[in-house]
């Protein structure tokens, strides 16, 4: 934009001179220059181009997965760094590999692809490291799926570019995934009631074989919302009076005074408790982002993981 407008105030100081030679040539600069920032805008992500030979579906879905990234340049740090076609490219990318209608075989081989691109290549493969957590790992982003990001962390584990340290951090964040997953039993612990009682995640009685545990933080700008939306929520509140489940409440933080203080904020129909820090020291479960949502059954079965609050709202609403 700068050089637009330098190119603009040079045109205006020349006709004011009357230098028709030096107009024209300026007026050159000035195309060539709005074209090549158009060329540079309407960049778009280089495409495998499939083979004409393969005209069903399912054949063209599977060789642009295979291929997807061939001709994507992960030297090109203003390439990887370009929003319009690395970033783009790479939601696009995901939307497909999360629509079902893979094999788990052809996902694995096309992330294997993929790794073997952007691992080579320091800036590369920082800005996707981060573009992978921040899209797939982000319980906010639309295109949130652990189980992607868990298969990605596994290959990228194991190459041979990435330093020891960095690999530290991606099998802790791979390690808390792997846990308390639907299907598995949720993880036990301990929690303080406010009465001083000490009481076990087993040991809770879930009403009608159903436990919504929300583990929460009052001092986190960004719970608020969501548990101001719970404690009002009129569904909520009449499946836990109507005994259709138990709402467990799990302060994780150390500050007993800000708890005790905030006691007053949660229902009086739920089970409040604070654990002392034990899950959040322990990494016992993923508390990426405030307040955590598991809906559990009677055997504390996890039914729906770390969970956005209007899936469980559908969940409690056909009880």
């Amino acid at each position: 934009m700068n050089r637009y407008i330098f190119f603009i105030g040079t045109i205006y100081l020349f006709s004011a001179c009357g230098n028709t030679s030096q107009q024209k040539q300026i007026k050159m600069i000035e195309s060539e220059s709005v074209e090549s920032s158009q060329i540079a805008m309407e960049a778009k992500f280089p495409f495998p181009e499939i083979p004409t030979m393969l005209t069903q579906p399912d054949e063209r879905k599977a060789y642009l997965m295979a291929h997807y990234w061939d001709n994507f340049n992960f030297a090109d740090t203003a390439l990887v760094n370009n929003r319009n076609v690395a970033e783009q490219g790479a939601a696009d990318y995901l939307a497909i590999l999360a629509d079902g209608t893979l094999s788990g075989e052809r996902i694995k081989g096309s992330l294997d692809s993929f790794c073997k691109g952007l691992e080579v290549q320091e800036h590369a493969r920082k800005v996707f490291l981060q573009m992978m957590e921040d899209y797939l790992y982000n319980p906010n982003s639309p295109y949130h799926n652990e189980a992607l990001y868990a298969l990605f962390l596994e290959r990228m584990l194991k190459s041979k570019y990435v330093d020891e340290a960095r690999k530290s951090s991606l099998k802790f964040s791979l390690d808390l995934i792997s846990r308390n997953c639907p299907g598995k039993v949720a993880t036990d612990f301990m929690y303080f009631l406010p009465d001083g009682s000490k009481r076990s995640l087993a040991q809770t009685r879930a009403k009608n074989n159903r436990l919504l545990l929300v583990f929460y933080d009052p001092e986190c700008p960004s719970c608020h919302e969501t548990m101001q939306e719970m404690v009002a929520d009129g569904l909520l509140a009449e499946a836990v009076k109507a005994g259709k489940l138990t709402v467990l409440a799990v302060y994780t933080e150390g500050n007993q005074e800000v708890w005790k203080r905030t006691l007053g904020d949660l229902p009086q129909g739920w089970t409040v408790g604070s654990d002392h820090e034990t899950v959040k020291q322990g990494a016992l479960y993923d508390l990426k982002a405030m307040p955590s949502l598991y809906l559990l059954d009677g055997s504390k079965e996890v039914l729906l993981k770390d969970a956005p609050y209007a899936k469980i709202r559908e969940e409690i609403a056909a009880l």
